[in-house]
């Protein structure tokens, strides 16, 4: 069993700390007129799961850190320098764009990134290997900033989920399994290596990193319509006014999250104070199984066990149907392991409560008789409650059509 340094902290982001937050920054083109663009998901309002807040409050210590809160003013040719000073593989230029972009995390977003600064430790290793091993540039490992803020639970609202945000055919061709019961688009690990042979093949088409983000935005489809409508250019720069709004603040706030997360100590911003996790280790599920089963035997908070699994959406693992990897606190492997069936068999009926197989049954009705009168026959009767005739003879052990006024026979 492999051991990940992922745990509940993997989330660190919760209403306790929410900022006030902006959907669109303002900025001037260039015919000196003003423009709206709009933020990526990772750089909007947080979000107010539950499991968050639980976390924030047992983990992350909510004092300012020594920050201070003054911004210091910064000349151009300092960001200049700085931007190309980062080692990157991905060029790091410098406009107005990206300026605003920047002053958005050094003004409006100090907090968020001193969360993200906390959860660098938690992500970046997995982040990094990925990248790694497909060759690709490890400046790639700050997209999840602007894309998730590093909640592997976000959603967008056009649907884009997880840390890299995938929509839902992107996230199957790239095999992440998504359906009622899981969303692997959650998972840190295979999120993170399916967004890294996503980026690549994105580059096999390019061969601009620039392009390759914009594309990891919007599709390849928009991208390939702006270089027609751009007579064939291939640069961003030269694309950019005919981008969608959103993807044209893709590309400079991808340089302002490296930006800061390279000279925050410039800005006052320091990681914000933290209590590092215990490490995990995963458990190979093969038999169908609730977490709230785990959490009740083991005494284990629920939250915590969401936190540290967040693609199970509805706490079932289907594991009848495939192996699955469950991750526990290193502490809680050897309860699971001593208890292992008397977790499977707690509170079947409760948590357990599929049925297999179903029995049809069919209601009786009420007996119904009727007294016989003069003149009538075995069809007339039959007609007047909607029956058979045979019906009322076999019920009634009648071999012919004689019947007696004045005897009851059953209808029914």
């Amino acid at each position: 069993m492999r051991k990940i340094l992922i745990s509940l902290l993997s989330l660190v982001f919760s209403t306790l700390y929410a900022q006030e937050k902006v959907e669109t920054i303002t900025v001037r083109n260039d015919q000196g007129e003003n423009e709206e663009i709009e933020l990526p998901q990772g750089m909007l309002s947080a979000t107010d799961s539950l499991y968050l807040d639980w976390i924030s409050k047992n983990y992350i210590t909510p004092i300012s850190c020594e920050s201070g809160y003054s911004n210091p003013n910064i000349s151009d040719s300092v960001y200049i320098d700085r931007l190309q000073r980062i080692p990157a593989i991905i060029e790091m230029p410098y406009n107005d764009i990206i300026k605003k972009f920047i002053d958005q995390y050094t003004t409006k977003l100090r907090e968020t990134v001193s969360f993200m600064l906390s959860a660098n430790n938690l992500y970046m290793p997995i982040f990094e290997e990925a990248l790694e091993i497909y060759g690709l540039p490890l400046e790639l490992r700050y997209l999840p900033v602007i894309e998730s803020a590093l909640n592997p639970n976000a959603v967008s609202r056009q649907g884009a989920t997880g840390l890299w945000q995938f929509m839902l055919k992107t996230g199957k061709i790239y095999g992440l399994e998504v359906n009622s019961l899981i969303d692997e688009r959650r998972d840190p690990i295979k999120s993170t290596y399916a967004a890294a042979r996503y980026l690549k093949d994105l580059y096999d088409i390019y061969h601009d990193w620039n392009l390759v983000l914009a594309a990891y935005n919007c599709g390849p489809g928009n991208i390939n319509k702006a270089i027609r409508r751009a007579g064939g250019a291939t640069d961003f720069w030269s694309i950019y006014n005919l981008l969608p709004k959103e993807t044209r603040g893709y590309v400079p706030a991808f340089i302002a999250a490296n930006y800061i997360m390279t000279y925050y100590c410039e800005h006052n911003i320091r990681p914000m104070a933290m209590q590092m996790p215990e490490g995990t280790d995963t458990i190979h599920i093969n038999r169908n199984l609730n977490l709230n089963q785990i959490a009740d035997v083991c005494k284990m908070n629920i939250e915590q066990l969401r936190a540290l699994n967040p693609e199970f959406r509805k706490d079932i693992i289907p594991g009848n149907t495939k192996t699955y990897a469950l991750r526990l606190p290193n502490n809680m492997v050897s309860c699971f392991l001593e208890h292992e069936d008397s977790i499977y068999n707690y509170k079947p009926q409760t948590y357990q409560n599929r049925r297999s197989t179903v029995k049809v049954t069919t209601p009786k009705t009420a007996e119904v008789y009727h007294k016989i009168r003069n003149g009538e026959t075995l069809g007339g009767i039959a007609i007047k409650y909607g029956v058979s005739v045979n019906q009322i003879r076999r019920l009634n052990g009648i071999k012919g059509s004689n019947i007696r006024a004045g005897k009851t026979i059953r209808i029914r």
